[in-house]
């Protein structure tokens, strides 16, 4: 032996595993809390077209991004963002009565595309897994 040890492969390298029952548990509550706000969001926005648009925009917003760092990792925030988007599909399409939630004005569109833009962006900007070890470069 020359007493050199094996390298250890990354983290990122490692094939992906079924998360835990806990962090099952805590992804599915994140996903009905995202359901929730974007109900809640779809409710407000046209009560108080400007702050309320605004109001329901943050509230996802803010969802997203704190359960990023709560979790510390980019499944935190998309785990709301996705409850959030299935939710507000499943509210604007119409009843077989003729009601609606969302009206065809620009306050739904905003909101609809807010929404949206505001959870790709906090997914982009959650935490992601990074490997264990020395904080140095991966190629040294």
């Amino acid at each position: 032996m020359s007493g050199r040890t094996q390298p250890t492969t990354s983290a990122l390298a490692q094939p992906l595993r079924a998360p835990s029952l806990g962090r099952a548990a805590l992804y599915l509550g994140l996903f009905v809390l995202g359901a929730l706000v974007g109900v809640a969001g779809a409710l407000v926005q046209p009560g108080w077209f400007p702050g309320g648009l605004l109001l329901a925009l943050a509230a996802e917003a803010g969802l997203c991004v704190g359960a990023g760092r709560a979790v510390g990792r980019r499944g935190g925030a998309v785990a709301p963002a996705a409850g959030w988007a299935l939710a507000v599909v499943l509210l604007t399409t119409s009843r077989p009565e003729g009601d609606f939630l969302f009206a065809a004005g620009s306050g739904s569109y905003l909101f609809l595309l807010g929404g949206i833009a505001a959870a790709v962006m906090c997914a982009t900007l959650a935490p992601v897994r990074q490997p264990d070890g020395d904080a140095v470069r991966l190629g040294k």
